[in-house]
């Protein structure tokens, strides 16, 4: 039976990555996740599936781990810009820590693995206002960035190349663009220094304010843009990484299409029928990307992934899962009343 490891399993995207891994029968995983920003309620409850809570920062959270790996995917991160800028000693041991105790706990330990790293797409990307390029898979990037966030994500691809290049470990990476789908739950986890620990990503924060018709607030510039994917597609092309990727090689997850937040907003109201009205705010002063999208060439070519969803019925799919959830998710949310007075 192959044997994953998923570090973050209990997270929104890594919670789809064990659903993805369980399509085969014979797979098994252990989950590794300290809940810092994921709730046990994602856990997934087939029987072959382990829970282990704890930090992938700790070499003792993965002496836990019980038998042979064949796969370990680190999809550990400190949720995320906004947090990253208000506690960046957390994000260090949450995010760029993990990644280093992951890659020498599999060097002395268990070097058979193959390890799939979850690098982000914007650590890379042109930060331009201008029509953008589609960002492919360059291992370069600019001495700025806009969070430890970012900062922690590319240094951990090139941990990622020097393990795979020194030390000889299968490692593969991929770049995620901006994931949305069911199952990013506002509020998860423990507070994490600013309103984002409530608010997290657009898609959510969108969805969740037209259904109860508050405004839903635009940053600073009409024209910015990301490349929205839905996360089972995100999840199938980690998996697909693993099963074919290139020994040491990264790989764009992407849908190819580039969608300005204000178009956003907009699909997000007609969608839920809100009366909710859309207003340009001031630009956050740490945000300096402008319009950007990826490339998915080399990742069709090379592991047989593109995106099958299209936003519109992503959009469709995590509407319905939100208003199914409303009360868990404001449950979640009202955790951390107090800490927003």
């Amino acid at each position: 039976m192959t044997h994953s490891v998923v570090i973050g399993g209990a997270g929104f995207v890594g919670s789809w990555v064990v659903e993805e891994i369980l399509k085969s029968p014979d797979s098994k995983v252990t989950i590794i996740d300290n809940l810092i920003s994921s709730e046990k309620w994602n856990i997934s409850l087939d029987p072959r599936v382990t829970f282990i809570e704890g930090s992938a920062a700790k070499y003792d959270t993965f002496e836990k781990i019980q038998g042979p790996i064949d796969f370990i995917y680190q999809l550990a991160c400190f949720h995320g810009n906004q947090s990253s800028i208000a506690q960046p000693l957390d994000d260090l041991e949450n995010g760029l820590k993990s990644t280093l105790t992951t890659l020498e706990w599999v060097r002395q330990k268990s070097p058979q693995s193959r390890v799939i790293y979850s690098g982000a797409g914007c650590a890379v990307a042109e930060k331009t206002w201008d029509s953008p390029e589609p960002v492919r898979e360059i291992d370069s990037t600019s001495l700025n960035h806009d969070s430890p966030y970012s900062i922690s994500k590319i240094t951990g691809e090139m941990f990622c190349c020097f393990y795979s290049e020194q030390h000889n470990l299968d490692v593969v990476r991929v770049r995620f663009q901006n994931v949305y789908g069911p199952r990013e739950i506002l509020g998860a986890g423990i507070w994490r220094g600013t309103s984002s620990t409530i608010w997290r990503n657009v898609i959510p924060t969108f969805i969740w304010k037209a259904l109860k018709n508050k405004n839903l607030e635009v940053y600073g510039n009409r024209t910015a843009s990301r490349d929205f994917i839905f996360v089972g597609d995100i999840a199938r092309g980690c998996v697909l990484a693993a099963l074919h990727g290139k020994r040491g090689d990264v790989y764009n997850l992407a849908t190819e299409r580039e969608t300005k937040i204000l178009d956003l907003a907009k699909l997000i109201v007609r969608a839920t029928s809100s009366s909710s009205e859309i207003i340009i705010i001031p630009p956050r002063n740490w945000d300096n990307s402008g319009r950007r999208y990826g490339s998915a060439g080399k990742a069709k070519k090379e592991i047989k992934f593109s995106a099958t969803y299209d936003l519109s019925t992503g959009l469709e799919e995590t509407i319905q899962w939100t208003r199914d959830n409303l009360k868990l998710i404001e449950k979640s949310m009202q955790k951390f009343t107090d800490e927003i007075k």
